[in-house]
């Protein structure tokens, strides 16, 4: 008698049951890191600008909310900025953390750091 090969049926509906699990945080998960990358092109846009050596901390904040608007940014506002000095001009840090609902009461918390100096 020969013995059987292969899944059974619910062997694959526990595997498909964890990729959709799988796929359904990555769907919540991926604007939150979308919205980074738009932080990060923000802060890079700042510093890249020929006059970033001599702007104040107002030019800065007005820079960062045109490019704010323009890319959608919400998880962060200017105002909530930091800007400290350095031998090299201005250092501008953008910290703060997004909490993304996955389910019911479960929630992730994202943990979010970009600076003008890396």
């Amino acid at each position: 008698m020969q013995k059987q090969r292969g899944m059974t049926f619910i062997g694959l509906v526990l595997m498909i049951a964890g990729i959709v699990f799988v796929a359904v945080i990555g769907m919540k998960m991926v604007p939150a890191y979308l919205e980074f990358m738009s932080v990060k092109k923000a802060l890079n846009n700042i510093a890249t600008q020929p006059e970033f050596r001599e702007m104040t901390n107002k030019d800065i904040y007005e820079s960062f909310n045109k490019t704010a608007a323009i890319d959608d940014i919400d998880s962060i506002t200017a105002k909530e900025l930091i800007i400290t000095q350095s031998d090299l001009g201005p250092v501008v840090i953008a910290e703060y953390q997004v909490v993304v609902p996955l389910m019911g009461n479960v929630s992730a918390l994202l943990d979010f750091y970009a600076a003008t100096d890396e």
